[in-house]
């Protein structure tokens, strides 16, 4: 063992829902688990998604056997058509029926390829000198696993993300004795979920949910409408099975919600009784108290199907004064507003609307402090990394892990980029490679001055100067004109534009005849000029484009 072996965060110990993705690396052998994204920020205007700079994965792009794919979550899943890209689409990915199934139309939408090898758990794969096992874990998605990975310096648990329910939909349980079986064995270094780390006792089980179901369908007078997350196949499945109970058929609505069901349904992974998943014009003519809606549209999201139902858009749903509308799923930060929105929206239009903070119709797919312990004390590792999580999760994971016995200097905090390296003296934190984010745009990426830009546009709004000029005397013809936009309303501030025209003026009158030939050095001039003045009387930064036509 003359190698060390490296475990590198490129994603997901610096934020929850999202860019989870961890490199492991020994010699000339790579392995990837996951490639997740992360939903735009509040200040990201303009921004679609958020994912892991790969530039570590392509400088080493030779060296990389595969990736591995824990279970189907955007998070985990999102980056992946990205990756490909990068990498030439050779690299095979493992993932679960269902992971791969939605994967597949993930990479279908984006036009890139790559070898899906379909793993089931207690499967092991061989990866250069990695040694893969797939190991069962509950989480709200179907399939979710964890991953047992044998390297040259002993075993690596990963658990991807979970929770232990004891009464799973599917009734496939956490396996507790593969979990124990590492811990017996000896485990040289845990990775465990953290997102819930701040959260005492147990997580409810999924099943919990059903019961809020039960009550909201037993009273509801008219059509349901419940909102969920399109990859939550267990909460679908009890949409379906309590509208079942009380008579009601089903329409899905949403493309990601039509494909991920449909998915489901060919592989099995959802039971749905003949007859009673019915097209929209279909349902419209049952009688409102024999109809129940799945849709997408939980977080608020603008074009979704939820919030064109609530502004009255939907061109086939519209609301009617007994309809009752469920917000089955957490409200993930910063979506708060849009949700709030939609919400009023439909209280406006008479619906009766239920949500998190009134009812019992969700539950986290997360361990809480008790679960992270249990799990702790099954895998009993030498050395404890927590992931997924921001920072305070990640310190709050590790006091538990302290509280175990495990020592503190064998626990290891990090931050994306940052380097774990275990060698035959122990491991160490060493060093960081190269890793951020990737703002993407529709179909590219933007920098982060492109950002910048879209956030002073946003505060401060912009400022054009347009003149025109005599070439080469440096003359001005006409101008300069001052427009604004976001800035000051013109007309009410007239005095601000003609100091603002002056200011201009008198810089291009003071200008050498040497910068008067380089409109680049003009421009820069102009626009560092009226910078300050505006900065120094207003204390605002617009953006300042000068705009100078030749003659």
């Amino acid at each position: 063992m003359s190698e060390p072996l490296y475990i590198i965060p490129l994603g997901g110990v610096e934020e929850v829902g999202g860019l989870n993705m961890t490199v492991l690396q020994y010699g000339d052998d790579l392995i990837v688990v996951d490639a997740g994204l992360m939903f735009p920020e509040d200040e990201m205007l303009g921004i679609d998604f958020v994912i892991p700079d790969f530039t570590y994965l392509i400088e080493n792009r030779e060296k990389v056997r595969a990736v591995l794919i824990t279970h189907g979550h955007e998070d985990h899943t999102g980056a992946l058509p990205f990756l490909i890209r990068e990498l030439g689409g050779s690299v095979p990915v493992y993932g679960t029926p269902l992971t791969l199934g939605l994967l597949k139309e993930k990479l279908s939408e984006h036009k890139v390829s790559a070898p899906l090898h379909t793993v089931k758990p207690r499967d092991t794969v061989k990866l250069g000198e990695f040694t893969v096992e797939f190991i069962r874990v509950t989480h709200s998605i179907v399939d979710g696993v964890g991953l047992g990975i044998h390297t040259p310096y002993g075993l690596i648990v990963h658990t991807g993300d979970f929770k232990i329910d004891p009464t799973p939909v599917d009734g496939e349980l956490l396996d507790f004795h593969k979990f124990s079986g590492y811990g017996d064995r000896g485990t040289l270094l845990l990775m465990s979920d953290s997102t819930n780390a701040e959260k005492g006792g147990f997580t409810y089980s999924e099943k919990e949910v059903r019961r809020a179901f039960e009550d909201i369908f037993s009273a509801a007078p008219g059509r349901l409408i419940i909102a969920t997350f399109a990859s939550n196949i267990h909460r679908i499945q009890q949409v379906i099975d309590v509208a079942v109970k009380h008579g009601r058929k089903i329409a899905v609505c949403g493309k990601s919600m039509v494909s991920n069901a449909q998915i489901a349904l060919d592989l099995g992974y959802l039971r749905l009784p003949a007859k009673t998943w019915l097209n929209l014009d279909e349902i419209r003519k049952l009688p409102a108290r024999e109809v129940a809606i799945i849709t997408t549209g939980s977080q608020g999201e603008p074009m979704s199907v939820l919030s064109r139902i609530a502004t009255g858009e939907h061109k086939t749903i519209k609301i009617k004064p007994d309809d009752t509308v469920v917000l089955s799923a957490k409200v993930i930060p910063g979506n708060e507003r849009s949700i709030g929105k939609i919400i009023n929206h439909l209280f406006r239009r008479g619906a009766d609307v239920i949500y998190e903070k009134v009812s019992e119709v969700h539950v986290s797919g997360h361990a809480s402090k008790e679960e992270l312990k249990l799990m702790l004390n099954l895998v009993r590792p030498k050395y404890f990394m927590p992931v997924h999580g921001e920072y305070r999760h990640l310190i709050y994971h590790s006091k538990l892990a302290e509280k175990l016995n495990i020592p503190k200097e064998n626990i290891f905090i990090m931050q994306d980029g940052n380097v774990l390296e275990i060698n035959g003296e122990g491991a160490r934190k060493n060093g960081k490679v190269h890793s951020g984010r990737i703002f993407i745009d529709g179909k590219g990426d933007i920098k982060d001055i492109v950002l910048r830009d879209r956030w002073r546009l946003a505060h401060d709004g912009i400022v054009l100067v347009i003149l025109s000029m005599e070439n080469p005397s440096g003359r001005i013809i006409s101008g300069p004109d001052i427009i604004s936009r976001g800035f000051i309303f013109e007309e009410a501030s007239t005095d601000v534009i003609s100091e603002a025209r002056r200011v201009v003026a008198e810089t291009i009158t003071g200008l050498d005849p040497e910068v008067l030939q380089d409109l680049t050095l003009m421009k820069a001039r102009i626009r560092n000029t009226l910078k300050k003045h505006i900065y120094k009387t207003m204390n605002r930064r617009p953006m300042i484009v000068p705009i100078i036509f030749e003659v």
